[in-house]
């Protein structure tokens, strides 16, 4: 049996957690018109160190999977799952927006458009999990200079995607393997950075550096533009922009360096991280169900960014863990969270 690497399962923790936080502080980010500029740049420096979290569910998927040598049948599986969540979750949102929400949706748009916004990364995953099997028979036979080619080929891709989108133009055909997104990159990243973990010549403080110069940056460049227009601008908060992937990549490779990549805890600890990681698809499903119960009865004025912000966060994980955790003890609670 493989023994759990819990750096990819602090990597996880982290993440969910910051998912969350980003779905809260852009509904305050985006009433940039309505707040003090206090709240707003409160809410955009969690926003935008959170970014970081949905490069690193990708890149773990990545770390986690190509290198594996399986059977098709197992993939086969693992995409049905996919497809099933997808379907269940799609369901439950239509008729929470539909008859609750009173947010309108046509069904007839169901492949092209998540009943909810957050679905999208299924709608990115499963695509992914369809050629899944490929790009591990592809890793496999892939030299040290194969693997060099393929980043510089990725980030050079990623680079004039991001850029000729600013300029509201897009590539006459996609790039393949890559695709029109930046996500598959992601993925590619993470299995990179697990295979060649011990000869990232960099220290700690150095990586450490790089996030925060790339995030603080960030930062500062969404300020200004917000600023500039009068409107929250999150052009350079999106997945493909350079310092996000940047950010993403060295806070991954952060913390899998922690303790030479083997970082020990306690049982207890253990058990907690396993119980919450367990729970964590699950609770990124479902946890805009209570804030959008939040969004429908508080307006972003009404309570003030700096208490609603960790409040909120807090109330949305504890509420959506404990919904999971018991979703997970009946029969099909697994099959769908």
């Amino acid at each position: 049996m493989k023994t759990k690497n819990y750096n990819m399962e602090l990597i996880r923790t982290i993440s969910f957690v910051m998912v969350i936080l980003i779905h809260v502080t852009n509904y305050y980010c985006r009433a940039y018109v309505d707040i003090s500029r206090g709240e707003y740049l409160f809410s955009l420096i969690l926003d935008t160190v959170s970014r970081v979290s949905v490069p690193c569910f990708f890149m773990l998927s990545g770390a986690l999977l190509l290198g594996r040598t399986e059977r098709l049948r197992k993939n086969g599986e693992r995409l049905l799952r996919f497809l099933l969540v997808l379907v269940f979750w799609s369901i439950i949102y239509y008729f929470f927006n539909v008859y609750y929400m009173d947010t309108p949706y046509d069904l007839r748009s169901i492949f092209y458009e998540p009943t909810e916004p957050h679905l999208w990364y299924l709608y990115a995953t499963i695509p992914i999990y369809m050629v899944l099997p490929f790009f591990q028979i592809m890793c496999r036979g892939m030299s040290a200079n194969m693997d060099k080619a393929f980043l510089l080929m990725g980030s050079a891709s990623a680079l004039f995607l991001y850029f000729s989108s600013l300029l509201h133009e897009e590539a006459y055909y996609d790039v393949p393997i890559i695709g029109d997104k930046v996500y598959t990159f992601y993925f590619f990243i993470g299995y990179f950075v697990c295979k060649y973990r011990d000869k990232i010549k960099r220290s700690i403080w150095q990586i450490v550096f790089i996030f925060l110069a790339s995030t603080s940056l960030n930062i500062v460049l969404t300020a200004w533009m917000t600023f500039r227009r009068g409107d929250h601008y999150e052009r350079f908060l999106e997945y493909g922009c350079p310092l996000v992937i940047i950010s993403g990549v060295s806070f991954f490779v952060l913390l899998m360096q922690i303790a030479n990549g083997q970082i020990q805890l306690k049982e207890h600890t253990r058990k907690w991280i396993d119980r919450w990681c367990s729970c964590s698809f699950g609770i990124y499903l479902i946890h805009i169900l209570f804030l959008d119960n939040y969004k429908k009865f508080v307006d972003p004025t009404d309570i003030s960014a700096w208490i609603a912000v960790p409040v909120l966060t807090i109330a949305i994980l504890a509420a959506s863990f404990v919904c999971v955790y018991f979703i997970r003890k009946l029969s099909f609670g697994k099959y769908i969270s």
